[in-house]
C-alpha cells in the first residue's frame, strides 16, 4: 500500500554491509556486500579490516538497493540506521553515512537497535509478530532471550551470555578442528556425518544451582574448553580425531541448550510464539530441535529464511517501519554509534 512507510535500512555493526528498503511489512531491497573473506586468514572479524571494508562497500551498495527497489533516496520517507550495539569502528561508518544521507534528502533519521531489528525482520516473512512473543537471538556476538511486549516500546531481557557467545564458540570449535571461518556452516555440513550422541559434551547453566540466577542465561566457554581438551587427549594419544562426530557432538550440545531454555522463557512467561534471529538461527539442527520441542508444548515458531538471520539491512529497514507507523519521534542527527547499546529502548530518542 502507497500509504505505508517507505523506510531505507543502513547496516554496519560487523563485517556486513548492508542496505534494506521496506515498505509497510513489504521488502523491496536487500543488498549486501561481505568482507568475511578478509577476515578468514584470522579465523576472526578484525575491527579495523571491517570499517575500511564498510567505507568501501557501502556507497555502491546503497545504489543497487536503490535500484533493486526502482527508488530515489527522494522518495523514502525516513532512514533507518544501526548506532549498537556492534563494533565501534564499524558502526561509525554506518551512522555517519545515515546523517549525511539523512542531510542530503532531508529526511528524518532513526538510531536502532541491532538485536530488536533482528525481531523486526521475522514480520517481512511471516506478518505482523504476536505479543508478547519470547525472541532468542543467536550469534557471533550475541546469545539472548528477550520478552517482546511491543516491538516499537521495549523489550524486556530475559537472559544473556555470559562469557562467549553461540557463535562465537562454533567459529573457535571449526578452527580448533581445522574447518576454517566462519564456522557456523561448516560445523552445520560436518555434523550430518556425525553422530550427535557419540560424545558427551556438557551443557553449561543447565544444572539445579544455576536456575535461581542463570536460568535464562547462556555459557558456552567450558562447553568451547571441554571440545579442545576431547581433541588434545585424542591428538596425544596418536588417534584420529573424528571431526564429523566432533561437530555433530558439540552442535547438538549448544542446541539442546538454546531450544531448551527458549521453551523454558516461553512456558513460564505464558508465551505462546518464539521468535529465533541472528546468524546462528539459520542452523538446520537448531531449527529442527526448536520446532520438535514447542510442537510439545503448543508453541509456534518463527524462523526467517536464512539470509535474514545473518546481518542485513532489510531487518534496520523492517523495525525503521514500525517506529515510523507508530509515530515514534525520530533520532536527533547527533545520534551516536554506541558499541554497548542496552535493550533499554528499541531506538535513539530524539
Amino acid at each position: 500500500m502507497r500509504d505505508e512507510p517507505l523506510v531505507l535500512g543502513i547496516e554496519t555493526s560487523c563485517d556486513e554491509t548492508g542496505i534494506g528498503i521496506v515498505r509497510g511489512h513489504t521488502l523491496l531491497a536487500d543488498a549486501l556486500a561481505s568482507s568475511v573473506d578478509q577476515h578468514a586468514r584470522f579465523g576472526g572479524v578484525v575491527p579495523e579490516v571491517a570499517s575500511r571494508a564498510h567505507l568501501e562497500a557501502l556507497v555502491p551498495t546503497m545504489q543497487r538497493a536503490l535500484d533493486e527497489a526502482g527508488v530515489t533516496l527522494a522518495d523514502v520517507d525516513a532512514i533507518a540506521v544501526t548506532s549498537g550495539p556492534g563494533l565501534a569502528g564499524a558502526l561509525l561508518v554506518g551512522v555517519a553515512a545515515a546523517k549525511g544521507y539523512a542531510l542530503a534528502a532531508e529526511k528524518p533519521v532513526y538510531g536502532v537497535n541491532h538485536l530488536a531489528a533482528h525481531v523486526a525482520v521475522d514480520t517481512l516473512e511471516h506478518g505482523p509478530l504476536p505479543e508478547p512473543a519470547v525472541a532468542m537471538l543467536v550469534s557471533g556476538g550475541h546469545s539472548s532471550l528477550l520478552l517482546v511486549d511491543d516491538l516499537t516500546a521495549g523489550v524486556t531481557p530475559l537472559g544473556a551470555t555470559i562469557d562467549d557467545a553461540a557463535g562465537e564458540a562454533f567459529d573457535k570449535v571449526a578452527r580448533l578442528l581445522g574447518l576454517g571461518f566462519p564456522g557456523g556452516p561448516i560445523i552445520d555440513r560436518s555434523a550430518r556425518d556425525g553422530d550427535p550422541g557419540s560424545i558427551a559434551f556438557p551443557r553449561g547453566l543447565t544444572a539445579p544451582k544455576d536456575q535461581a540466577e542463570h536460568r535464562f542465561d547462556f555459557s558456552f566457554s567450558g562447553l568451547k574448553t571441554a571440545v579442545a581438551r576431547w581433541v588434545e587427549a585424542r591428538e596425544r594419544a596418536g588417534e584420529p580425531v573424528p571431526v564429523a562426530d566432533v561437530s555433530a557432538s558439540f552442535q547438538e550440545a549448544v542446541c539442546d541448550v538454546l531450544t531448551a531454555k527458549a521453551i523454558d522463557a516461553c512456558l513460564s512467561n505464558g508465551v505462546r510464539t518464539l521468535v529465533i534471529g541472528g546468524g546462528v538461527a539459520a542452523n538446520s539442527r537448531l531449527r529442527v530441535l526448536a520446532e520438535e520441542r514447542a510442537a510439545r508444548h503448543g508453541i509456534a515458531v518463527r524462523v526467517p529464511r536464512p539470509q535474514l538471520c545473518t546481518d542485513n539491512g532489510a531487518m534496520v529497514a523492517a523495525l525503521g517501519s514500525h517506529l515510523v507507523a507508530a509515530g515514534v519521534a525520530p533520532s536527533r542527527l547527533d545520534l551516536p554509534a554506541d558499541s554497548a547499546m542496552g535493550l533499554t529502548s528499541v531506538s535513539v530518542p530524539g
